[in-house]
């Protein structure tokens, strides 16, 4: 049977096998401390500058209630901002409160749905790395993720939701996915979540099962993808790096094209997904013939459209993998889930 076969077949073990031997195997991966940024880069980055000061304000600013279930909340990277503090200043106090919110958030995820988890979960677990959650904390922490692995919400595991959903439900998702088997080092589910990504991405080898919308926003013809192929066009148009089932969202194809801001929602989990991939040793930034990056380009050069509000931290990441210099907000607002790239991945963060 065929690479294509055995992936198409279900035959998701053998499958992986063989990609192994193309992306070489997990232990030449390196992954170095930290699933989203170390101790040591962080307390190499300047504790100045207008990244700096809008992050130890909000560092500064009480938690609110957490809670897995509230899809808006801002509980979650209110923790983080704190995480990252404590780990530049070494104040106990703030890793004190962060540690209260790890504890307290478990069991909050009733009656949520995988949006909401999606979008809440991964920015706690990544707290949790960066102070170095010890001892029985540890260990009920991790015990609890494992569950999430397994748990449905509203009909939906954060697995299912990755692999079926090609929108910013399932780009969410997949962040918190890739989050927790990072924390957990489970290698299977990391694999398994890199060959969904890279599917979604727009790699021929690659996790197929997605389950579309309206197809206004794929060219015609062609296979669909989570990120349209290079060269992709409708009516004469580039629609090369189009996210469609987001782009929908703004309705039937036109020209110009409609600024869509579901597009950025799903990039804010794409993004995510990347780092913590690179993180992992995955070249995840160049899949898809860098399907990111196109992504920017199509939004920036045929929408007109550049990021704003919460969405302002994603370009400062792009920027960074890339080599560009896409229009970066300082200082940026946190998003769903991740936030404060300015400070951590902007010029004066680690390098690539």
């Amino acid at each position: 049977m065929t690479l294509a076969g055995m992936c198409e077949a279900g035959r998701l073990h053998a499958c992986l096998a063989v990609l192994m031997l193309i992306w070489g195997p997990s232990d030449a991966r390196v992954p170095p401390d930290g699933i989203w940024i170390s101790q040591s880069e962080l307390l190499a980055i300047p504790d100045s500058g207008p990244a700096w000061e809008a992050l130890y304000e909000r560092a500064s600013n009480p938690i609110g209630p957490v809670d897995l279930s509230d899809q808006d909340s801002a509980a979650n990277v209110n923790v983080l901002a704190k995480a990252l503090v404590y780990v530049r200043t070494g104040s106990e106090s703030l890793r004190a409160e962060v540690r209260e919110a790890l504890l307290a958030v478990r069991g909050s995820e009733a009656g949520a749905t995988a949006l909401a988890v999606g979008r809440e979960l991964v920015a706690y677990v990544i707290a949790a790395d960066l102070i170095e959650l010890q001892g029985d904390d540890r260990v009920a922490f991790e015990a609890w993720l494992r569950q999430l692995q397994r748990s449905d919400f509203s009909g939906r595991t954060l697995r299912s939701t990755h692999e079926d959903r090609p929108n910013n439900w399932g780009t969410h998702a997949g962040a918190s996915r890739i989050a927790v088997a990072a924390y957990l080092g489970d290698e299977d589910e990391l694999d398994r979540a890199a060959y969904v990504f890279r599917g979604w991405l727009g790699d021929e080898v690659g996790w197929r099962a997605f389950r579309f919308g309206e197809r206004w926003w794929q060219p015609p013809g062609q296979r669909d993808f989570g990120v349209n192929p290079p060269g992709a066009e409708r009516d004469g148009h580039s629609i090369d790096g189009v996210l469609p089932d987001d782009q929908r969202r703004g309705g039937e194809f036109r020209w110009p094209p409609p600024q869509e801001n579901y597009v950025y929602e799903a990039l804010q989990g794409a993004l995510t997904q990347a780092l913590l991939l690179e993180r992992q040793g995955y070249a995840a930034w160049e899949w898809g013939d860098r399907a990111l990056l196109r992504a920017y380009r199509w939004l920036h050069e045929q929408a007109d459209y550049p990021v704003e509000g919460d969405d302002s931290w994603q370009p400062h990441l792009v920027n960074r993998a890339y080599m560009t210099d896409f229009p970066a907000p300082l200082p940026s607002r946190p998003g769903k889930g991740m936030g404060f790239t300015d400070w951590t991945h902007g010029p004066g963060g680690p390098e690539q």
